[in-house]
């Protein structure tokens, strides 16, 4: 047993029976190694249950909170064995005395505190991960419980579960979509905040990770939540999906100061968060959850290295989609994109070649990082997620704005000679609105939250199309699938790697609930029952159409002429002319069309157009034999239409197109 803290005086190991009810023994850790206590417990193997206690100095002012009437969990803990009767956050848990804050609190929590279980050594299967091409990676954002929890299909037992998201319907929906890779909100062991708990909620999302070495138990259907994660990645695995984990390195579920005392704040609290400078009672919450972690000491990053390669290695994740990312990257306060955290991973040679995203933001000093992350990292872009719901949606918006998001948002990448795919497009993520109601709603509706409403983002850049909230009246309803169509297509066809969000597809609502991070209940829950099988058609259409035209490539478009006097992008207005220096701002038109090769030349040479107007505009079209393979108007996206000696093209409102050259023979009207 080795257990890190560089300030305690001495370290216990406490042994406790099967089901952790009762304590059998307490063990000094007898050497110390540097700052590492550790000793040899003869006989020890799978199945002993054992907590830690630490003792030290009581010094809050200096950041210290050693209290060993405190039972700790092990950071490292690779089983969680849960008090009698589950967590309960009326019991004691914080550190200090309710009645007398500068006081340790002497009540034994033993009885109600988590425990670890050494757990029986089963080797990790052979995993056969799928790497798809940059440029074929669709990100599928998903919610373990929440995708199949309403599954008919999936045997009940199996709904919501990671069982169930290894089920054959629940993959025939992923095949059938098309997408490439699952990103999962957390699945590592969580706490529910006791707020929540008093409201009779809990922390649904789960960025409130307890346990960074297991799996969340109340997703697995059977026994071992281990053995049936690994089992669902190698089925995922089979069907050429990706495994991609949303993973919470910037704070722990400990909170802030009065919050409960679960393992790293006991152990040492000092060097395992960010605390104030003078007063070091207080935490540094520059991740609007009470503490942040230290990642630049060195065993803050082993941990974090430790957690990754564990979940690589051992439960085979393709890759990671770090929150509120930039936490990473602070030795000190300023974000470095060659901070300690980077290079350890760079060179490591587990996850140097793993898939890495940022959320490029936090709430610490130049808290917004996009496109600042090290090559090779692929970051969420909310500017284009803004930008194309302005556009569409009424928003104030340009031309110019648009062509930028839809060309690899050359502004926040190009200039680190950054790739254009790693900017992860998104119109709908699972914080804010989902697709439905981003046509639905002018205003969120989280009531059902307990907060008055006050929680979840104000500005969402939405529009209900006339009415807000459900309607049966039939232009309304019209309008909301049009621009659902609209938006889906701008992010899967823009130059970037897209993200879709799990329901999307099949119009599930969310009641216009734009921050649900506490609704485990039918608002979360995808509705098969009410799936709308023509909207995912349209889907599974548009992103094949991706993965085979890819139209706006993978590399920097120059806009330039070549040694043949072929422009490799060239935009154009509704003439059929380039864009004018002054068209770019001009808010008076919201019509755009990207020529992409050359036309009449090149059979490949593609045409996107863009209508955000709310009319029918003409659009001339240049040379070439022009063939509909996308028409977003249309519930199922397909259009017969070609080329017959037209000089114009009627461009439908709030639409977007995709023409492909089909060369001389259809240029000439050949039929279809």
């Amino acid at each position: 047993m080795a257990v890190f803290s560089a300030h305690a005086t001495r370290i216990e190991l406490c042994l406790f029976d099967t089901d952790g009810s009762q304590e059998l023994a307490r063990l000094p850790l007898p050497r110390r190694s540097g700052d590492v206590w550790h000793g040899l417990l003869p006989g020890a193997g799978p199945g002993l249950v054992y907590g830690l206690r630490a003792h030290g100095p009581w010094r809050p002012d200096r950041g210290h909170r050693f209290n060993p009437a405190r039972l700790l969990l092990d950071p490292w803990a690779r089983e969680i064995v849960p008090p009698p009767g589950g967590f309960d956050p009326r019991r004691p848990h914080t550190d200090a005395r309710p009645d007398h804050p500068a006081e340790p609190d002497p009540r034994d929590n033993a009885r109600f505190a988590h425990k670890a279980r050494v757990p029986d050594h089963v080797p990790a299967p052979e995993w056969r991960q799928p790497r798809h091409a940059a440029g074929d990676l669709v990100l599928y954002e998903l919610h373990v419980r929440s995708f199949t929890r309403l599954m008919a299909a999936v045997p009940e037992a199996e709904r919501g579960t990671y069982a169930g998201l290894a089920s054959e319907p629940a993959i025939a929906h992923l095949r059938r979509l098309g997408v490439t890779a699952v990103s999962l909100l957390p699945v590592m062991a969580k706490l529910d905040e006791p707020r929540l708990s008093a409201l009779g909620l809990v922390n649904h999302w789960g960025y409130n990770t307890f346990g960074f070495f297991c799996p969340e138990p109340r997703y697995a259907a059977g026994p071992d939540p281990r053995a049936e994660f690994r089992t669902m990645v190698q089925r995922l695995h089979a069907a050429g999906i990706e495994v991609i984990l949303d993973v919470v390195f910037n704070h722990t579920a400990e909170g802030d100061a009065h919050g409960p005392t679960l393992a790293w704040r006991g152990l040492d609290n000092a060097s395992w968060y960010r605390l104030h400078d003078g007063d070091r009672s207080g935490y540094v919450n520059w991740t609007g959850c009470g503490n942040t972690l230290d990642i630049g000491h060195p065993r803050v990053l082993q941990f974090v290295l430790d957690s990754l390669r564990h979940w690589v290695q051992e439960m085979g994740a393709d890759g990671f989609r770090f929150d509120l990312a930039p936490v990473l990257g602070r030795d000190a306060q300023a974000f470095d994109r060659r901070a300690a955290f980077f290079k350890a991973v760079a060179q490591d040679p587990v996850l140097q070649s793993v898939r890495l995203i940022a959320e490029p933001w936090d709430l610490g000093p130049d808290g917004y990082q996009a496109g600042a992350f090290p090559d090779g990292w692929l970051e969420w872009n909310d500017r284009f997620r803004d930008t194309v719901r302005s556009f569409f949606l009424g928003g104030d918006c340009t031309r110019g704005a648009l062509a930028l998001r839809l060309a690899g948002s050359s502004d926040l990448f190009q200039a680190r000679r950054r790739s254009p795919l790693e900017s992860v497009n998104y119109v709908v993520a699972h914080d804010g609105f989902n697709l439905h109601d981003l046509v639905s709603h002018d205003l969120r509706h989280n009531e059902a939250n307990g907060e008055g409403n006050r929680d979840g983002h104000p500005h969402n850049y939405s529009w209900n199309c006339g009415w807000e909230g459900p309607t049966s009246d039939p232009d309304v309803l019209a309008r909301r699938a049009r621009l659902q169509r609209a938006l889906v297509a701008a992010t899967l066809l823009a130059q970037g790697t897209p993200m879709l969000a799990a329901g999307d597809e099949i119009g599930h609502t969310q009641r216009g609930n734009n921050n649900p991070y506490c609704q485990d209940n039918e608002i979360t829950w995808l509705d098969w029952e009410r799936a709308d099988a023509g909207l995912l058609d349209y889907f599974a259409h548009v992103v094949a159409l991706r993965r085979r035209l890819l139209p706006l490539g993978a590399r920097w478009y120059t806009g330039l002429v070549d040694a043949r006097g072929r422009h490799d992008l060239t935009w154009l207005s509704a003439s059929g002319e380039p864009l004018a220096p002054e068209q770019w701002d001009d808010r008076s038109s919201r019509v755009l069309g990207a020529l992409v090769g050359e036309p009449g030349r090149c059979s490949d040479a593609l045409l996107l157009l863009v209508n955000g107007s709310d009319t029918d505009e003409p659009f001339r079209l240049p040379p070439g034999g022009w063939i509909a393979e996308l028409d977003s108007t249309r519930p199922d996206g397909r259009s017969a239409w070609r080329r017959d000696g037209q000089t114009h093209l009627t461009l439908p409102s709030r639409s977007v197109l995709l023409l492909r050259d089909g060369g001389p023979e259809a240029q000439a009207g050949s039929p279809a």
